[in-house]
């Protein structure tokens, strides 16, 4: 290709000061400063590297190999990025140049149309000129800023994909938070996204600048500006991990009220983003090979038990399903047969005992409470119910299987009034999407408590399961529970939250669809928290605590309790039907 002087960038330090008076003082030294700043050494490595002149593509790729970075996770990052359409992605700001180079070459690889809003630092390269929208974020009010938040907003709107590095500015030490961050976000990319309708891509950067170049910013914070270029050829051999997650849609976005909330929520997703704070799952149990499921219980079996059921048994009846309770040595061959189901359903969560079917010794204690579709002759979904009144004798503990995750305080409210202990739940996988496998679920509970109402009190566990992210569980953990006394798992939870994570939950009171928000952003094929969270959630539950069952392949379970004549009054009006003003004015002996 031609070079000319045209397209030639000078770097040198005297080429950038402004014909002021302060500038008129240091151009005579400054290609002594030029040495200190390091700029002398980013030239030679321009002029070493051949860089003058090439296009845009070519140079950032030379200099990036010049430079010796290493890129990791570039490829994650476009395949979260719309092949056509309006996009926004934004960026932490660790480095202060090297970054807005490194996300340049590689979405405008994947799509031309890609425009970065960038520190006017970045002009010293002439080269690359054609990637950027330039802003001064040291100075707010210039002219320039309002011309590049225009140019970026019609950029969004002709379908262009637009980069923004929301910090303005490299981050730094900041002695209140006691880290290196960015600082407070700009919230242009917010307004943009909602404006035009926009989703978002939080991309995480890893790394830092050196130890001096924070320290020197401690002192006077424009230090940093001058070292940015000592920092970039420091980076011999250093990797860099781009790290994002999901696509944030609108609707998401939408979850959190006002502009300035909506840009904490992405900030805070770009952060999430940093895997240094990610505490991997314990080692499942070693299954070396699956037994083979038990066959299907005996259809006419199941019938012929059920038949045998006491009316009072029956507990809903919904076109061909019904609910029915019963005890093993009243139905062996129906509890085998959800005992067979459980196996299926926990094993599609990675929860699975990898025996041929899921069953233990509680399975002959505890009443079992399910659906059976009588035109097809099949469960379609259980409970395993633990009356504690009937199963305590002198106040054994033993005999309730959530003893062996947690440790029961005297205080704690089975020790001191009937309660149901719900577990082990399930819907088998083709109702799981339907409506009425979890309301028929609920609607027999509420029959069944109506019937015995001493039950004033359902607790257990909601099964988070290992195939939520470790981060998604330490904030499902430390937005829902507020109740941690009474009670301690014998393994706790131990989440791994991101600083800014903690801050933001510090500082903001977040509601179960904000945390919807959080963990659809974290997780990788976009799952939303487990339905059932969000029906005790809704009964008004409180949450106590989050433990490791030891005995369940090491799953995370949340521990909660629901008081049911507390609960909202449209629920109760759903679950209890007609019987609901009973069940409310009955009166303990």
């Amino acid at each position: 290709m031609n070079k000319t002087n045209e397209n030639i960038s000078d770097l040198r330090l005297a080429s950038l000061l402004p014909d002021t008076l302060l500038g008129n003082v240091l151009r005579p030294i400054s290609p002594l400063l030029d040495k200190i700043l390091g700029i002398d050494k980013l030239h030679q490595l321009y002029v070493k590297g051949d860089l003058w002149g090439l296009d845009k593509q070519a140079f950032s790729e030379r200099l990036l190999n010049q430079l010796g970075v290493q890129i990791v996770g570039g490829a994650g990052v476009v395949s979260k990025i719309p092949k056509e359409g309006r996009c926004i992605v934004v960026c932490n700001h660790p480095y202060g140049m090297v970054e807005g180079v490194i996300i340049a070459k590689i979405l405008t690889a994947f799509r031309a149309d890609t425009k970065i809003m960038a520190n006017l630092g970045l002009k010293v390269f002439k080269e690359i000129e054609d990637y950027f929208i330039f802003a001064n974020p040291l100075k707010p009010k210039a002219p320039i800023n309002t011309s590049a938040i225009k140019q970026c907003f019609k950029h969004v709107d002709n379908e262009g994909l637009l980069v923004v590095f929301p910090a303005g500015r490299v981050s730094f030490f900041q002695p209140e938070k006691q880290r290196i961050t960015d600082a407070e976000w700009n919230r242009i990319a917010i307004q943009i996204a909602v404006k035009k309708q926009a989703p978002i891509l939080p991309v995480f950067i890893s790394g830092t600048n050196s130890k001096l170049f924070h320290k020197m910013g401690q002192i006077y914070y424009r230090f940093r500006l001058l070292m940015l270029a000592r920092e970039m050829v420091k980076l011999q051999q250093h990797q860099i991990n781009l790290v994002a997650n999901n696509l944030i849609k609108p609707e998401q976005l939408n979850a959190f009220s006002g502009i300035k909330r909506m840009n904490e929520f992405v900030r805070l997703q770009c952060y999430l983003n940093d895997e240094t704070y990610l505490t991997p799952w314990v080692e499942d149990d070693e299954v070396t090979e699956f037994k083979d499921i038990i066959p299907m219980s005996d259809k006419g079996l199941m019938t012929k038990e059920l038949a045998k059921l006491p009316e009072e048994q029956q507990l809903v009846k919904f076109k061909s399903f019904t609910v029915y309770y019963g005890y093993q040595h009243q139905i062996p061959t129906c509890v085998q047969e959800i005992t067979r189901l459980r196996e299926i359903t926990f094993r599609e969560l990675n929860e699975g005992s990898g025996e041929a079917c899921d069953t233990d010794h509680f399975d002959a204690t505890y009443m079992h409470l399910f659906i059976f579709d009588h035109q097809n002759e099949e469960i379609i979904g259980a409970y395993r119910i633990g009356q504690t009144d009937l199963l305590q004798k002198d106040a054994d503990v033993s005999t309730l299987y959530l003893s062996q995750m947690f440790n029961f305080k005297p205080e704690f409210i089975n020790q001191n009034q009937p309660c149901l202990e719900m577990g082990r739940s399930f819907i088998v996988g083709e109702h799981q999407n339907s409506f009425h496998g979890l309301l028929l679920l609920w609607k027999g509970i509420g029959a069944y408590v109506c019937k015995n109402p001493r039950y004033r009190t359902l607790y257990g566990t909601v099964s988070l399961s290992k195939l939520y992210d470790p981060r998604s569980v330490a904030l499902i953990d430390e937005v829902v529970v507020t109740k941690r006394e009474g009670v301690e798992a014998k393994a706790p939870f131990k989440g791994n939250l991101h600083p800014e994570a903690q801050d933001f939950l510090h500082e903001n009171t977040v509601n179960l669809e904000q945390l919807s928000a959080l963990v659809e952003g974290i997780e990788a094929d976009g799952k939303d928290i487990p339905v059932l969270l969000k029906q005790y959630y809704k009964l008004g539950a409180n949450f106590h605590c989050t433990g490791i069952d030891t005995n369940f392949n090491h799953t995370p379970g949340l521990l909660l309790s629901v008081d049911l004549p507390n609960a909202p009054d449209k629920l109760l009006k759903l679950y209890l039907g007609k019987d609901r003003e009973a069940y409310l004015s009955y009166k303990p002996e």
